[in-house]
């Protein structure tokens, strides 16, 4: 968990690393798998979620296609208020952590399936097939020399 401060001046400083880091930095951490956790330099409050926010709404003024649509948000923001909320944030964040492990399988399956080259498969066979009597032919030919 990466510790960043953010003072008024708009600066975020890296507490893991004691260095200043800009928004981008941020969002690299966070690509390469990184969590953080942003508090207030004036008060020590936990502004993570608006940091995160201004990185997903900085990708999106960057062109990047939006993950969540306009009607996603507009639904999301109708569960704030209710009891369902609670309920929703925790299906979105499991959905998102399923996703993340079928696809980390699919990779994995699709790693597999690349050693079943047909031409692997057809180079061993070939090599079980006729690489063998030659190696011993040849065995046999430097035995009786």
């Amino acid at each position: 968990m990466r510790e960043l401060k953010k003072y008024p001046n708009r600066r975020l400083y890296d507490l893991t690393d004691s260095k200043y880091v800009t928004v981008e930095d941020v969002r690299r951490m966070i690509t390469k798998g990184d969590s953080i956790h942003v508090i207030d330099s004036k008060d020590s409050a936990d502004i993570t979620r608006s940091v995160l926010l201004q990185i997903l709404t900085e990708q999106e003024a960057e062109g990047h296609e939006p993950v969540l649509t306009n009607r996603a948000i507009e639904q999301i923001i109708r569960f704030y208020g209710h009891n369902a909320g609670n309920i929703v944030s925790r299906y979105i964040e499991q959905s998102i952590l399923t996703f993340l492990d079928y696809q980390d399988q699919f990779r994995k399956r699709v790693r597999e399936m690349s050693d079943l080259n047909p031409f692997n498969i057809m180079r061993q066979t070939m090599e079980r097939t006729f690489g063998e009597p030659r190696r011993k032919q040849e065995k046999d030919t430097n035995e009786s020399s």
